[in-house]
């Protein structure tokens, strides 16, 4: 009977702190949908064994379209090679981009190299949409569509960043 009794005494103790603690027991609260698409800054975008990964511009102010197609062709430094990011894009040629509002095309002097669903051209478009973004703060990147017209061949695109991201 004095076991219970103490138990019993336990039991109740607890019971009363925990109640007198101050916190009150809720339901679920909601706080919306979970974030989602790109996220704002400036970022160039590499090829990799597992997809295309963008690699933040910490120092680097985006000027134009152009010269972040410039930066990309350069490829990644050396801590991003290590981490076995590659550029797909530095061959290139000639070639000038134009934006306006959700819509980039870049415009090549010569043939494009790749098919248009690749790394590649996923890099092209993922990044210059990024640009857009950041040079046109009232756009989403999520929303840019990027256009490649080789000087011979068919246009390729428009496509979305989204396209060639895997998630």
């Amino acid at each position: 009977m004095k076991v219970r009794h103490g138990v019993a005494v336990t039991v109740l103790a607890t019971g009363l702190a925990l109640a007198g603690c101050g916190v009150q027991p809720t339901g679920v609260i909601g706080a919306g949908e979970p974030a989602s698409g790109l996220t704002r800054g400036m970022r160039l975008y590499y090829a990799s064994d597992s997809g295309l990964r963008g690699v933040p511009l910490l120092d680097t102010r985006v000027k134009d379209l152009d010269s972040v197609v410039k930066l990309l062709a350069q490829g990644p430094g050396p801590a991003e090679q290590r981490d076995g990011l590659t550029s797909l894009v530095q061959e290139l040629g000639g070639y000038t981009v134009s934006g306006r509002g959700a819509r980039v095309t870049i415009r090549l002097d010569g043939p494009y190299p790749l098919s248009g669903r690749d790394q590649g051209t996923g890099q092209l478009v993922c990044t210059l949409a990024r640009a857009q973004s950041v040079l046109d703060p009232k756009v989403r990147a999520d929303e840019v569509e990027v256009s490649v017209r080789p000087a011979q061949g068919a246009v390729l695109g428009p496509y979305r960043c989204a396209e060639f991201l895997d998630g």
